[in-house]
């Protein structure tokens, strides 16, 4: 059971550090919070839900756990896809209509992610559970 919680671990630190690297260069400044940020490339939801769900594969082989984790990365991911991308996309709206009409109010960003930022992110995150039970 440590090798799933262990994929699902290496998979995060992966993912996030790929984000920070990638923020940091592109605003030419390191900062930490570019490595606990949500949303962009790649997704960790992804990224987690899918080693999650190949590390059970590996350990149980074809098996309800494994089933409900696949099914569990399939929500998931279309959540992030859909219904948190939507959302992000409505609160740039919001703070807009916030700014027009000088209101004061914190809107907490919740950005989603592409299509390519899920696929990425299960990449990464299969990657790195192959590796790890390759080991």
């Amino acid at each position: 059971m440590l090798e799933i919680l262990l994929a699902v671990i290496y998979s995060l630190v992966v993912v996030q550090g790929i984000k920070g690297i990638t923020e940091s260069f592109k605003r030419k400044k390191l900062e930490i919070k570019n490595f606990y940020k949500t949303g962009g490339m790649p997704s960790s939801h992804a990224a987690v839900v899918s080693a999650l769900a190949l590390s059970i594969y590996y350990i149980e082989g074809l098996s309800t756990g494994f089933i409900i984790s696949l099914v569990l990365a399939m929500i998931v991911m279309r959540d992030a896809m859909g219904v948190r991308r939507t959302v992000g996309e409505e609160v740039i709206v919001l703070r807009k209509l916030l700014r027009k009409h000088r209101l004061r109010s914190k809107v907490h960003d919740a950005p989603g992610h592409t299509p390519l930022q899920v696929i990425f992110g299960a990449l990464v995150g299969v990657s790195v559970t192959v590796l790890m039970h390759a080991l």
